[in-house]
């Protein structure tokens, strides 16, 4: 018998016996969801608001990006003007403005929301763009990242991020700098 295998077998018989998992922690917050919701991009560096409906969203685009810059939606009832379907190279997105996504799941503690690949047809398209929409309705606000995993099914998706805020980095002689990441805004709409 070689050491390798000795070593193993030593190991097999010397293997602790398992243990159950701990109960899972519960974190229940009575707090106004929307308002931490709010507070907590605000600190992030991004933006939240409240709209009734896609119309409005609209509307924003229209008065806050110039016509003409390319702008990827990813919501059918919102306006674009590049037709991701026809992408088949990722880097043909590193010209896009804006990019407008949809939300699954949203946690208030911090901001973070969970887009998962079946809202990107490229993975890159959240941090390639310039600035970046998100809509998530607020009945998908949880007041916590544990609450977030618990709706979150990752056997349904192969790829999937929480986005919190624009892409900052400071670790550059300590100079801030927005969007050497990702995208430069994130504005996120709750509907």
């Amino acid at each position: 018998m070689s050491s390798k295998q000795e070593i193993l077998d030593a190991i097999g018989r010397n293997k602790p016996s398992a243990t159950a998992l701990p109960n899972l922690l519960s974190f229940p917050s009575s707090e106004d969801l929307v308002a931490k919701y709010t507070q907590s991009i605000t600190l992030n560096g991004g933006t939240a608001m409240e709209v009734d409906s896609l119309d409005d969203i609209q509307v924003y685009i229209q008065e806050n990006f110039l016509e003409g810059l390319q702008i990827v939606s990813m919501i059918d009832e919102i306006a674009g003007n590049v037709e991701i379907s026809s992408v088949t190279d990722p880097h043909e997105l590193e010209a896009v403005e804006l990019a407008v996504v949809s939300g699954e799941v949203g946690s208030a503690e911090n901001a973070a929301i969970w887009v998962s690949d079946k809202n990107l047809p490229h993975r890159v398209l959240p941090f390639i763009t310039q600035h970046l929409i998100i809509i998530l309705e607020k009945a998908n606000l949880v007041a916590n990242m544990h609450e977030a995993y618990q709706k979150i099914d990752l056997r349904d998706t192969g790829y999937g991020v929480f986005i919190a805020g624009p892409s900052k980095t400071a670790d550059i002689e300590q100079s801030l700098v927005i969007g050497a990441h990702g995208a430069r805004s994130l504005t996120v709409f709750l509907i």
